[in-house]
């Protein structure tokens, strides 16, 4: 997955600026207690990140 489909999946999940907040501050247990920009950041790609989201909120299955 590319980072511009991860972000663009973000923000219809949670809107622009949310999606902004969540993933700057929002610890997630999914990514061994980082922050999705943590995570990014540390080479994890933006798929097995964007699957921590989905096992982590209430994601619509359209945009799994």
């Amino acid at each position: 997955m590319r980072l511009t489909v991860f972000w663009d999946r973000m923000n219809q999940q949670f809107g622009e600026a949310y999606a902004q907040s969540v993933a700057k501050d929002y610890v997630m247990a999914e990514l061994g207690g980082r922050t999705i920009e943590q995570a990014l950041a540390d080479g994890e790609p933006a798929k097995r990140v964007w699957q921590a989201v989905v096992a982590t909120f209430d994601v619509p299955s359209r945009l799994q």
